[in-house]
């Protein structure tokens, strides 16, 4: 399968798939502490970048890696100044600033490994940022001027998370506000 047929296949498509090198992978369903962080932090931003030269897009938002031709929809996506995009239908989005993904036991390993080798080679991304649903941790990988990534974790209720490229806060109790951490 080329990209252009998965993107045909995919905008009639009743539910979503990534797509790498001629293969696509049916996406799983999200649990509800998922939605409810992925939710939280979206409300967060899209508070905070409202009146701002930022867009900000939950789940539905395709992102294409060029470098690489991966297709994923990440969680939480931010992008900013002149958004650019695949083609004229406007929902594939290729210059991420910040990418958010809510872990799971099943995605973590792809989240963590390989998914974010290909995130890695986004020009434009400066931040990735990686929230548990297993515990309140949030993970954050940031580009440094020089191109390297820095890696911070937050674990503190109300210890600021610091969104540097787009000069937003976020709080762990706000990003797992009614998160219950029992097995659901």
């Amino acid at each position: 399968m080329t990209p252009e047929q998965y993107l045909v296949q995919e905008r009639a498509a009743e539910y979503r798939s990534e797509f790498f090198r001629g293969e696509t992978f049916a996406m799983a369903g999200a649990t509800r502490s998922h939605n409810l962080i992925a939710g939280n932090v979206f409300a967060k931003l899209h508070g905070q970048l409202d009146n701002r030269d930022c867009e900000v897009y939950q789940g539905d938002m395709r992102v294409k890696v060029s470098e690489t031709g991966l297709y994923v929809y990440p969680d939480v996506v931010v992008a900013c100044e002149q958004p650019k995009f695949e083609d004229a239908e406007l929902d594939t989005l290729l210059n991420p600033r910040v990418l958010v993904e809510v872990l799971s036991n099943t995605t973590e390993g792809y989240d963590r490994g390989t998914k974010w080798r290909h995130y890695q080679s986004l020009p434009s991304l400066r931040e990735f940022v990686l929230a548990s649903q297993a515990s309140p941790l949030v993970e954050i990988y940031r580009r440094t001027a020089d191109g390297q990534w820095l890696y911070v974790a937050y674990h503190e209720p109300t210890q600021p998370i610091v969104l540097e490229s787009i000069d937003c806060q976020l709080q762990l109790d706000q990003i797992y506000a009614k998160v219950s951490f029992e097995p659901e």
